[in-house]
C-alpha cells in the first residue's frame, strides 16, 4: 500500500482540470440542486426578464438549465474542452445559451455586463483574490453573486457508516495522512467564516465590496445502490488522486460493506447557497 503523504489533499488547484477526464460519469452520478435553492436566487436577483447571467465552472450544466429555463441568457465559462464540448452539445438550440472555454481567472470578460453571476460547487476552484474582484467588476450596479455548494453529513454511531470509515481508514487514510475525520455540523457551523473559507476558498463576500449578503441552507437525503455510492466518489478530486492501488481497493471496500448492509447507504447533504449584491 502507498506511503503516507502528508503534503497532499487531492484538492489542490492543479487538480480543478481532473473532471474533464470524467464527463460522463460526473453528469451521470453528481447530484444537482434543490429547486427551493434556486428560487431563492430568482426571487434575491428579481424577474429574469432581459437579464444576463455568468456562469463560473458550469461542468456538465447541473446548474445551467435552471438558470436558462427561468428565462436567463447564460454565458457558461468552462475550464475543460471536452466539458464544454457537452455543454454545447447538451444545450445546443438554446439561443440563450453560450460557451467559453477558459478559467475564469484569465478569461476576457466585459466589466458592468452580468444582472447574476453564480458558480454551483465550483468557486473553490478559483483564485479568490483574482475571482472576487473579478466578479464584483463584471456584475452590473445592483447585480448578485450567488455561490453554492454541498457537503455531506456524517452519520456517526450508525453501524454502516463506521464500517465504511474502517474502510476509509485503511486505504484513504494511509495515504492521505490527517488526524482530521469527519464531524457533525450544523448550520450554525457552515456560517462560520472558518468553514465558509474552507468550502468557498474566502471568508467572506463583503471583504470584497458586496452588500446584502445572505447564507441560506437546504436539508436532502439521497439513497445509492454499492455502485452509485463508489461512481459518486469517483468524481471528487481527492479520491481521483489516489494512487491506484489505494484506489481500487477504497472502492471494493466500500462496495463490499454497502452490500454487506442490505445493498443501499442514505446520505444526508446540506447544501449551501452564499448571496451577494453589488450595491
Amino acid at each position: 500500500m502507498a506511503t503516507n503523504c502528508q503534503n497532499l489533499t487531492g484538492w489542490e488547484l492543479e487538480r480543478r482540470a481532473h473532471f474533464d477526464e470524467i464527463v460522463a460519469g460526473y453528469d451521470e452520478v453528481r447530484p444537482g440542486y434543490p429547486r427551493e435553492l434556486f428560487d431563492d436566487i430568482f426571487g434575491y436577483v428579481g424577474s429574469a426578464i432581459g437579464k444576463t447571467a455568468l456562469e463560473i465552472g458550469a461542468g456538465t450544466g447541473k446548474a445551467t438549465a435552471p438558470v436558462l429555463d427561468a428565462g436567463y441568457a447564460v454565458t457558461a465559462v468552462e475550464l475543460g474542452g471536452n466539458m464544454a464540448e457537452f455543454l454545447r452539445g447538451k444545450f445546443r438550440g438554446r439561443e440563450k445559451f453560450s460557451v467559453i472555454q477558459s478559467d475564469f481567472e484569465s478569461c476576457d470578460l466585459p466589466n458592468d455586463n452580468y444582472d447574476l453571476i453564480y458558480a454551483g460547487t465550483a468557486f473553490h476552484w478559483v483564485k479568490p483574490e483574482i475571482g472576487c474582484p473579478k466578479a464584483f467588476g463584471l456584475l452590473k450596479s445592483g447585480g448578485a453573486i450567488a455561490l453554492f455548494r454541498y457537503n455531506a453529513l456524517p452519520s456517526i454511531g450508525l453501524p454502516l457508516y463506521e464500517a465504511i470509515q474502517e474502510v476509509y481508514e485503511k486505504y484513504y487514510y494511509s495515504f492521505y495522512k490527517s488526524n482530521k475525520r469527519p464531524v457533525m455540523k450544523t448550520h450554525e457551523d457552515f456560517s462560520t467564516p472558518a468553514e465558509i473559507k474552507h468550502g468557498f476558498g474566502f471568508e467572506s463576500l463583503a471583504d470584497y465590496g458586496f452588500g446584502d449578503v445572505q447564507m441560506k441552507f437546504y436539508d436532502v437525503t439521497r439513497s445509492f445502490t454499492a455502485d452509485e455510492f463508489v461512481a459518486i466518489r469517483d468524481t471528487f478530486s481527492d479520491h481521483r488522486g489516489l494512487p491506484e492501488g489505494c484506489r481500487t481497493a477504497l472502492y471494493a471496500g466500500l462496495r463490499g460493506v454497502v452490500n454487506e448492509y442490505g445493498g443501499r447507504v442514505c446520505e444526508r447533504y446540506v447544501f449551501q447557497l452564499w448571496l451577494g449584491r453589488k450595491m
